[in-house]
């Protein structure tokens, strides 16, 4: 990289993260998958929850390390994108693969000393998402398979927003406010069923052309439905076990499932088109809001 196009770096990095890594969308998602995820673990140790000094690293660490996977993935998809993706900015030149990879250490600098303030542990865990991601370019590289199975792709490659979560659930129990135990397991399963509804979401349909990459296109489209819904499900039965909700505001959570619900109403009966993506945007944002609502208020 040239010294005089250095200046331009973070010009052309901020316009990437606009186009490719929408704020009021995945930092948005970030912050309230930790908000969540923290409120809740504290939560169910009967005390009423709090955001702190580590709430805001733990958010910083997450947003940042979706950002990361986000710049990893440009770069693992370049070829797919130059056939099926001509606009993308890594294959127009818009950003390159250099600076990427640049802004990716830098992220992953910030991250490590974030979490350092808080102990040597939380700063280990931290790394752990990372870590895994930059396995993945190997696996797909080497296995076709995985590289052009939807679904064993999604099986392969889920597994780092799993350690996204375990980082937060974890480095909150090194802290002190949390005694780890067997409630982690639903609470992450719950986190886990938020997601994967969203992701089948957005990648289920009734037609398919050339580069979709849709789960419907291995599944069809009524059993794609099926998988939309089976993550919401999976995630009404973990707050059930974990809250045992009697009221209006314990059941918000559960509530939220109606959401989906009426997605995959509109979307069987239309047989045509995409699935719904609002309210699967939607889904998240009541879940999460309600479980952060109810860990302020119900303890």
């Amino acid at each position: 990289m040239s010294a005089v196009a250095l200046p331009l770096v973070p010009a052309r990095l901020g316009r990437f993260v606009l186009r490719r890594f929408r704020p009021q969308v995945y930092a948005a998602y970030g912050v309230l998958w930790v908000l969540a995820l923290e409120g809740s673990a504290v939560a169910l140790q009967g005390t009423a929850w709090r955001p702190t000094g580590g709430t805001a690293v733990r958010a910083v660490s997450v947003v940042l390390t979706l950002l990361f996977l986000r710049m990893l993935d440009e770069q693992k998809d370049l070829a797919h994108d130059r056939v099926h993706h001509p606009d993308r900015p890594l294959v127009t030149g818009a950003i390159t693969a250099a600076e990427l990879r640049g802004a990716m250490a830098g992220a992953v600098v910030v991250v490590v000393a974030l979490n350092a303030a808080l102990s040597p542990v939380a700063a280990l865990l931290a790394l752990l998402p990372p870590g895994y991601a930059l396995l993945l370019p190997v696996v797909e590289r080497r296995s076709a398979p995985v590289r052009e199975g939807q679904l064993l792709n999604l099986a392969v490659t889920y597994p780092v927003q799993v350690l996204v979560g375990v980082y937060v659930y974890l480095s909150l129990a090194v802290s002190g406010p949390v005694t780890a135990d067997w409630r982690a397991l639903p609470l992450l399963g719950l986190c886990a069923g938020v997601f994967l509804h969203f992701e089948f979401a957005r990648k289920t349909a009734w037609e398919s052309v050339p580069g979709d990459r849709l789960y419907s296109s291995a599944l069809g489209p009524v059993a794609g439905a099926a998988a939309v819904l089976a993550p919401v499900a999976v995630a009404v039965l973990c707050d059930v076990v974990l809250f045992r909700p009697t009221t209006v505001l314990g059941l918000l959570p559960c509530l939220a499932a109606l959401l989906p619900a009426a997605a995959a109403r509109r979307f069987l009966t239309a047989r045509r088109g995409t699935w719904p993506l609002p309210p699967a945007m939607g889904y998240i944002v009541v879940t999460y809001l309600a479980l952060v609502l109810q860990a302020v208020v119900l303890p």
